[in-house]
């Protein structure tokens, strides 16, 4: 099941201030801030990669896997996702702690 345009729209809306930027990927979307991957909406469910830095503020959050093979993410309830100071030190401090993409290079 692909994750639903109005479900990414209301987790989008609900990290303003901050400039975070949805693009698809298979059906589902990743989640960007600073140019840096964070997070990934899957069936509808919002997930947050794991970092140091954000599991001292994540607590004790609950974890799943956003598809078949993946990372185990934190995995952001109605509840918290509603809870914005708190989702936002955590997106903030998943991506201050995660590293810059390398460039592509361009093929000839």
């Amino acid at each position: 099941m692909a994750t639903k345009k109005d479900f990414v729209q209301k987790i989008t809306d609900g990290l303003l201030p901050l400039d975070v930027t949805a693009k698809p990927m298979f059906g589902e979307y990743g989640l960007y801030y600073k140019g840096k991957m964070f997070g990934l909406l899957c069936d509808d469910t919002f997930f947050i990669r794991v970092t140091d830095a954000g599991s001292e503020i994540a607590g004790r959050i609950g974890k799943g896997f956003p598809y078949p093979g993946a990372k185990p993410a934190f995995k952001i309830s109605k509840a918290k996702a509603d809870d914005h100071d708190w989702l936002i030190n955590l997106v903030e401090a998943t991506a201050g702690e995660l590293p810059v993409p390398k460039k592509k290079k361009k093929t000839p």
